[in-house]
């Protein structure tokens, strides 16, 4: 597959080179009268320079190779043959095609080595990259598989000593450690996702309270010592979102925001609905952002300076893949007079509720409308 695309992308460099230094030489052929002969020569030579840009040395010699026949026999005297009568212009001749040969070559050169420089960046990048995630999981596996492994090691030997309630606590941290992991995951498997472009939106008809209440009862531990202040403008309509993608994109917002955020502080959920945008603000007190956090925070496996265990620097990189499928924005800012505001926008489709609107109606035909869809998927 790859070669058969390289043989056919070289053939059509081959057949532009042909064709530009053919177009060029007509157009210098019908102003030679104003021009001259040796003007030609440079345009040509320019050709052969630009062509050398941006194709492989082979059809750039070709192109050279052309442009010099071209213009021996149709502007260099006498016309139409490849004869010369004049030493001057046979040495011109010369030169130009030795000047076109080297031209070419030399700009195909630095191309290459312009090339393999980035393709050695790109290694380094990856290299750092893949080291990057590397240190992140296995320290953030390290933790919770540790937990779980001291809990269930103490609850097999059926030690006497272990209270009903040092059982609970065990079981506790079991759960919990589970959690961890599997949150990690996750967002291992979302990353995976947005690196190869498959996300396929699965649009429904959402009700920004289930989002916003979702969200916030998977955090239920998490945010169990902070006030938590949601405030939804009244009539906000239902809107079209696919909710699996948003209610992780806010998870991950959240729970970043606990990570940062001291507890008994306030984290603020203010949703607004207007021109077809809806747009969703998360604020917290905690010590905001800095200029380097505010440049790198939607990159992936960033974490700053006073990053504390939990995360693998993720989330908010798969927050912004999210909420981009959506065709929305994300934005992060410091919020006054301090903590962090993280504010989504993104344009949807709505619906307005009113006394006669059946909402479960909506619900059941959009479930069977699903449904289908599989089925057809299947069939």
């Amino acid at each position: 597959m790859k070669t058969h695309y390289f043989k056919q992308n070289l053939t059509n460099q081959y057949l532009i080179s042909i064709f530009s230094v053919i177009v060029i030489a007509i157009i210098c052929y019908l102003s030679s009268d104003f021009i001259g002969y040796r003007s030609v020569a440079l345009i040509l030579l320019a050709t052969v320079s630009i062509l050398a840009i941006f194709f492989t040395i082979f059809p750039v010699l070709v192109a050279a190779t052309l442009s010099a026949l071209i213009w021996d026999f149709f502007f260099i005297p006498p016309h139409f043959t490849f004869h010369i009568d004049s030493s001057e212009d046979f040495l011109l001749l010369l030169m130009y095609f030795v000047i076109a040969l080297i031209n070419g070559i030399l700009t195909s050169k630095v191309r290459q080595l312009e090339k393999l420089q980035v393709q050695k960046e790109e290694r380094n990048n990856t290299l750092k990259l893949y080291q990057t995630l590397f240190n992140s999981i296995s320290h953030e596996l390290r933790t919770p598989i540790s937990t779980i492994v001291g809990a269930s090691d103490n609850l097999m030997q059926k030690n006497p000593n272990i209270s009903e309630n040092d059982k609970t606590n065990l079981y506790s941290e079991i759960s919990i450690a589970a959690f961890r992991l599997n949150r990690l995951v996750d967002n291992l498997l979302n990353m995976q996702r947005l690196e190869s472009g498959h996300i396929n939106l699965k649009l429904e008809w959402c009700d920004i309270h289930e989002l916003i209440n979702s969200a916030l009862n998977r955090l239920k531990s998490e945010l169990s010592n902070y006030k938590i202040k949601v405030t939804i403008t009244e009539s906000f309509p239902i809107v079209q979102l696919d909710f699996g993608l948003m209610e992780q994109a806010i998870f991950n917002i959240l729970y970043n925001a606990t990570l940062y955020t001291p507890t008994e502080t306030t984290i603020e959920i203010i949703c607004t609905f207007e021109n077809n945008f809806t747009t969703i603000e998360i604020a917290d007190n905690g010590k905001g952002l800095t200029d380097e956090d505010l440049k790198y925070i939607f990159s992936n496996f960033y974490r700053n300076r006073i990053q504390k265990t939990g995360s693998t620097g993720l989330g908010l990189s798969i927050s912004k893949g999210f909420i981009e499928a959506h065709k929305g924005k994300i934005f992060a800012e410091n919020n006054l007079p301090n903590g962090a505001k993280f504010t989504m926008k993104i344009p949807t489709e709505s619906l307005l509720l009113n006394d006669d609107f059946d909402f479960t109606e909506l619900m059941f035909k959009q479930k069977r409308q699903n449904e289908s869809q599989v089925e057809n998927t299947y069939n």
